[in-house]
């Protein structure tokens, strides 16, 4: 089992650095970040980005701290920040994006995209960039005229940049190859090392690696030493000065060799705190090979979430769902949660899918393979029709269960890996008839290293898990969770619709293993990149208690409408949405509306959008917050089950802080945080206003100094919760470094554990409060503590022993967090010492 050399960070705050919000900002926020009780902050991305970037991902410049965020130097820079942050005892995590660059606009702000573009193959920056240059005639397609190039030849112009002729096209410059500038501008163009196309051309015909389906995020080939050293070397000099500490790998999945690659960063930083942005699906475990903490956390949130979900009435949403859009309704949103993910994945390999592009590229190499294999070395890899070999490879691409594999062509392959690949490709060998069934066995053999080495067979395997990523990524997040969703909480990164909620005995074992394996794991709840934040999923997390009430609510809500709806799915959709996020503006609703139907493209996508159904979309969207019953029966709703959402809040946050692994907190999520997909979680939260509110007298009432008649008390119990929670880990890292133990209880609606080898902290945490609510609460069920003085941190409350009522300890918060006074000698066994309800 790999194990972090470094120490590990007790709790990380996520910082989202953009224009406004820099390394000046982010440093005035120290001192309340340190009293919150983090010990290191977490910054996004800190190279500099394509101007005006509001999230650093489209890095330009590896060898420059952003000048946008402040700089390197200077009082409102990074290291000023570092300082600050180290005078507070607080450390700092960076995102690295070691996977992709920004091909931006003008692409001279990129030097080494730039210098490709002039010099193509020759260019020293030739290894950079994952580009196929037995495609397009030698050139690299780039997608970026609004029309095709004959009508776009009027709007390109010759000029100059710094001296060095240059092709301007509005706001795009593109560097001229040495001896062509003086050419007529058609055999101008033809002689670029680049052929400027319109952009619907992407989708079939680009031929080079890129994120997702992003064309303007150019992927980057770190797995050459020289690549890694020269992307890296600002970051590392960083780490060795002792500005930076620790690292979160962004989108480790789209690198050839994310093994290696964690493998070279350990050895260059001795072991660096790191973690990595990996989406592991189902019960899927992080390879143990890989020399890192453990993931961000998607997979610690799914747990949390499931665990406070109501399974069986998660179940009976969806024949409300399916009720709602009644039997005449068909396509995607009808099918079952499994195979709306297979359908979008299909999509995204289709001819014409998103990810068509790639596909091809895999199918063009496997013709290579078997054009340039010797007939008497392998006569198998013959007579294999073109169409067939995309088609396997589409197939097996939309059937791999989980996001990819990790070959590493010379060194031992993962068991797990092999199996999926094999069975992936035999669904694809279904689908053929008995003349072409011999091609899904060939792919097979080439996914599997079957028919030995050499570099275009190397290439196939690796290029072939790095393809299954973007189609997972793409077909099921960002496609078939916005087409299909009965409860949509349940649709969040790295979730699992088809398997809602989760018992109790699963989330310990989860727990039991993480602290076992990955004990210094990030775990999360909210980030940049949650569809939903925690809060808002925790209403809709209620839902799944009150399927029929839930049914009859937006029948009625749609009688209020002022217009027919047209489309129930889209109107399901905006309900939930509307729920989650209440009170909510009709700007922002509209906006997370349209981004919603655009993403499962059904009836209108971004590419090729449908006017009118927008229109009607945007009109239902503003309709709600702006229809007066309607608004005030949505405000109803959500008042009338906020006690309930107050519990689901509350027990998420508790198990967040005080469950295996390092808390990483999403900015402002340390109060109640209403936020949708993303752009509207990434602006700035107001951080001055959040350390006024940090630690009244007694957070917990609503009339404690410090706050106000008009205040939401659960603003107050949240951050309560959090600070209370966060200092105790910064204040005991051996008790949460310890052991998980879960407390045995015959009560669905308690969830409790210690932590410790010597079981010093118990935390509980109430679950399914509508059910509980409807049995009568707590009547007079009582839990017998271990041996020793507890005190419960979150009330004060002290010299708690023996058998106490879980309605006493549960009067003022649903949930609890209790602390083993150290004065005595009173450490014991937890095995022999779990308290039993």
């Amino acid at each position: 089992m790999t194990t972090v050399r470094a120490s590990a960070p007790t709790a990380t705050y996520r910082l989202q650095l953009q224009p406004g919000f820099g390394f000046a900002e982010a440093r005035l926020a120290v001192p309340y970040l340190a009293r919150l009780g983090v010990s290191h902050l977490h910054l996004s991305p800190v190279l500099e980005a394509v101007p005006g970037s509001r999230h650093g991902y489209d890095v330009v410049d590896h060898g420059r701290v952003s000048e946008q965020l402040g700089g390197e130097e200077g009082p409102s820079g990074l290291r000023a920040l570092a300082d600050q942050a180290h005078a507070h005892g607080l450390g700092i995590v960076v995102d690295t994006v070691p996977n992709h660059m920004a091909a931006p606009v003008p692409a001279s702000l990129n030097e080494a995209w730039f210098a490709l573009l002039r010099e193509g193959p020759s260019s020293p920056y030739a290894d950079w960039f994952d580009v196929d240059w037995a495609a397009q005639g030698g050139r690299v397609l780039l997608p970026v005229l609004g029309e095709r190039i004959a009508d776009e030849l009027p709007e390109l112009k010759r000029d100059v940049l710094d001296g060095v002729p240059v092709l301007r096209h509005h706001d795009q410059v593109f560097p001229l190859r040495a001896g062509t500038e003086r050419l007529p501008l058609p055999e101008l163009l033809d002689h670029q090392f680049y052929r400027l196309a319109w952009w619907p051309l992407a989708r079939t015909e680009l031929n080079y690696r890129r994120f997702f389906t992003v064309s303007d995020l150019v992927g980057v080939r770190v797995e050459h030493p020289e690549v890694f050293r020269r992307t890296h070397a600002t970051l590392l000099r960083l780490h060795a000065e002792g500005v930076v500490d620790g690292f979160r790998i962004d989108h480790p999945d789209g690198l050839a060799d994310p093994r290696g690659y964690l493998r070279t960063l350990a050895e260059a930083t001795g072991g660096a705190y790191t973690v990595v942005e990996k989406i592991l699906t189902g019960d899927e475990e992080l390879p143990a090979d890989w020399d890192c903490a453990g993931t961000t956390g998607y997979d610690a949130l799914r747990r949390i979430d499931g665990v406070l979900t109501d399974s069986a009435g998660a179940a009976a949403l969806a024949e409300v769902y399916t009720g709602y859009l009644g039997s005449g309704y068909l396509g995607a949103a009808a099918d079952s949660a499994t195979a709306a993910a297979r359908r979008g994945r299909t999509e995204m390999t289709a001819p014409l899918g998103e990810l068509a592009a790639e596909v091809n590229r895999l199918a063009r190499l496997a013709e290579r393979i078997c054009a340039e294999t010797p007939l008497d070395e392998a006569p198998e890899l013959r007579d294999h029709a073109p169409w067939a070999l995309r088609q396997v490879l589409a197939d097996t691409l939309a059937a791999y269960p989980v996001y990819r594999p990790y070959p590493v062509p010379g060194e031992p392959d993962d068991p797990a890996d092999l199996e999926r690949l094999t069975a992936a490709t035999a669904a694809a060998r279904a689908r053929l008839d008995a003349h072409h069934a011999a091609t899904a066995d060939l792919v097979r053999d080439l996914a599997l290293g079957r028919h030995g080495r050499g570099p275009a067979k190397d290439e196939f395997r690796t290029r072939l898990a790095q393809t299954a990523s973007a189609v997972a990524a793409k077909g099921v997040e960002d496609t078939a969770f916005y087409r299909r969703y009965p409860l949509l909480s349940l649709n969040e990164v790295g979730g699992d619709p088809a398997r809602p909620g989760l018992p109790p005995e699963e989330f310990h074992a989860y727990c039991v293993r993480l602290q076992r394996d990955r004990p210094a794991a990030m775990t999360v709840l909210s980030t940049h990149d949650t569809k939903r934040s925690a809060d808002a999923r925790a209403r809709l997390a209620v839902l799944a208690e009150l399927p029929e009430e839930w049914r009859a609510e937006i029948a009625r809500w749609t009688g209020l409408c002022p217009e027919p709806v047209s489309d129930p799915n889209a109107a399901y959709l905006l309900w939930q949405t509307a729920v989650a996020a209440w009170p909510i503006d009709a700007d922002r609703l509209a906006a997370t509306a349209l981004k919603s139907v655009r993403e499962a493209k059904l009836r209108t996508t971004w590419t090729e959008p449908d006017p009118g159904y927008e229109h009607a979309v945007e009109q239902l969207a503003r309709a709600i917050p702006e229809t007066p019953a309607l608004a005030a029966a949505v405000a109803a709703f959500v008042e009338r089950t906020a006690r309930h959402a107050r519990v689901n809040t509350l027990s998420a946050a508790l198990l967040h802080l005080t469950m295996p692994g390092v808390p990483d907190l999403y900015q402002g999520s340390e109060e109640p945080l209403y936020t949708l997909v993303d752009p509207d979680n990434r602006h700035p939260v107001d951080l001055a206003a959040l350390a006024a509110r940090l630690d009244p007298a007694d957070p917990a009432d609503p009339a404690a100094p410090g706050a106000t008649a008009d205040d939401d008390p659960l603003r107050g119990e949240k951050l309560h919760l959090t600070a209370t929670a966060l200092r105790l880990r910064r204040a005991r890292p051996e008790v949460f470094a310890g052991r998980h133990t879960p407390l045995p209880t015959r009560d669905e609606h308690l969830l409790g554990y210690l932590r410790g080898d010597g079981g010093e902290v118990l935390a509980l945490a109430t679950r399914l409060p509508h059910r509980l609510e409807r049995r009568g609460g707590w009547t007079g069920q009582t839990l017998t503590l271990p041996p020793g003085r507890w005190t419960e941190t979150l009330s004060g409350r002290e010299d708690l022993h023996g058998d106490v009522r879980v309605a006493d300890l549960l009067d003022r918060l649903p949930v609890a967090l209790l602390a083993r006074d150290t004065d005595a000698d009173t450490r014991t066994d937890t095995h022999a010492d779990t308290p039993e309800l």
